[in-house]
């Protein structure tokens, strides 16, 4: 009996724009045999001396999905693939997508030299420190403060705010000019230094490294490209909550319309935040809740809805005071507008503009599993209605009644001045039996 031999591995194979003067022997011989080359476009060119006659090309460019498929099919048939894939391919490239797709002894990695690599050798920037950010998205258009997740430059603001270098595999429409305008639009401008590396080891390969964000906004970059940046002032290390009334703008009638110190640690402690949290902040007021919030939520997101629009203006100032690019602030009325948000993780009422018992209905319905729902009264008729709600509703859920007293200067002594007490209310999903 002949044992009949399993096919041989598709080899991802990593290139550069040099060609053939970028492959190992072995990769090069790979290719020269191969019976099947799948790549993009611009890399089949670029190899076209070296690939057999006889051999089949497939452009991927567009048809990612189907390359599984393909590489399944022709190892059926025992044929000899090779898929040609930019630098190294297990960094943000294809082969990380058909290891997902395919088992792990159907593929071959030759790895190559990533471009991020080849750009901090060309400036001159260890790299072992680097964050690496792909904005290979969908077409989201500029950045704008307060954008959602599904932006494609979403992960790259929140790094920005994390870390002090960062490598950026730039995409046809997130360009470098793009990046930097986003740079901009949060306030760093000033804060990084930029080198934009272009058609790397090509013939007409140029390297930009000593720019300023205010300059590479209104540039235009050859394309593939790369972009490097690095601060020039120390990261800041913000407070993560807590803070003092007063490093909030608030709107100022008798006393600020804010949630204070005392019952908004209180408040995100019952929350249960975790580091992805997806949040509510519902009647946002100066929006120090949700503030708080997304910068303990550092790779989560606040979706925030405050009806005022004098409120509204303030926090969406105290946003950009506290430099925070996980969080969204809407003007309008709850629940308008609630059912384009994603489920969330916890939910904060501060405010509910007469809809108390239907948003509690809305929100215990819409809260992930194990979510939390946390509210704030100051009067025995919104409390009276909120439990009212949550026991209709079938809710497991408590009261804590927070008084705090400040001190108080008094000639040359001390007083202690009572706040106000406020009704902390936290529920979760479940039987009030429990």
């Amino acid at each position: 009996m002949t044992l009949r031999k399993d096919p041989s591995p598709a080899r991802i194979v990593g290139v550069l724009d040099d060609g053939a003067a970028s492959l190992t022997a072995t990769a090069l011989a790979h290719l020269r045999h191969a019976d099947l080359v799948i790549g993009g476009h611009r890399t089949l060119a670029l190899f076209d001396d070296d690939i057999a006659p006889r051999a089949r090309r497939l452009d991927m460019t567009g048809r990612l999905a189907e390359v599984p498929e393909w590489i399944h099919a022709a190892r059926a048939d025992r044929l000899q693939v090779v898929v040609l894939a930019t630098g190294d391919p297990l960094c943000h490239g294809i082969a990380a997508y058909l290891a997902s797709h395919l088992c792990v002894e159907a593929i071959e990695v030759l790895p190559n030299v990533s471009t991020l690599q080849l750009a901090c050798a060309r400036v001159g920037l260890a790299w072992q420190e680097m964050k690496i950010v792909s904005v290979h998205a969908a077409d989201a258009g500029e950045w704008t403060p307060g954008a959602p997740p599904a932006h494609g430059l979403h992960a790259l603001a929140q790094a920005l705010r994390a870390h002090d270098r960062l490598a950026l595999l730039t995409s046809p429409h997130n360009t470098p000019d793009r990046i930097a305008r986003l740079l901009l639009a949060e306030g760093l401008g000033e804060q990084f230094q930029m080198a934009v590396a272009e058609r790397l080891c090509s013939a007409d390969e140029q390297v930009h490294a000593t720019l300023t964000p205010a300059e590479a906004a209104g540039r235009r970059f050859a394309d593939p490209n790369v972009v490097l940046l690095w601060r020039l002032q120390p990261r800041p290390r913000p407070v993560l909550f807590g803070l003092p009334d007063a490093d909030y703008e608030q709107r100022q009638p008798d006393k600020g319309l804010i949630t204070k110190q005392e019952v908004r640690a209180v408040s995100l402690a019952r929350l249960q935040l975790r580091a992805d949290s997806r949040v509510w902040d519902i009647g946002a007021g100066s929006g120090s809740v949700g503030l708080e919030a997304a910068r303990l939520c550092g790779a989560g997101h606040v979706w925030a809805i405050e009806k005022n629009e004098a409120d509204h203006a303030i926090a969406l100032r105290n946003r950009a005071a506290f430099g925070v690019a996980n969080h969204t602030l809407v003007l309008g009325r709850a629940p308008d507008g609630l059912a384009d948000w994603p489920d969330p993780d916890a939910v904060f009422i501060g405010g509910s503009g007469g809809e108390l018992a239907g948003l509690i209905t809305l929100c215990l319905q819409r809260l992930r599993p194990g979510g939390r729902l946390v509210m704030n009264f100051v009067t025995i008729e919104n409390l009276a209605t909120a439990t009212a709600a949550l026991t209709a509703c079938g809710a497991a859920w408590d009261v804590l009644q927070l008084q705090a007293a400040r001190s108080r200067p008094i000639l040359q002594m001390h007083r202690l001045a009572a706040e106000n007490p406020v009704w902390i209310v936290c529920a979760q999903q479940g039987s009030g039996d429990d």
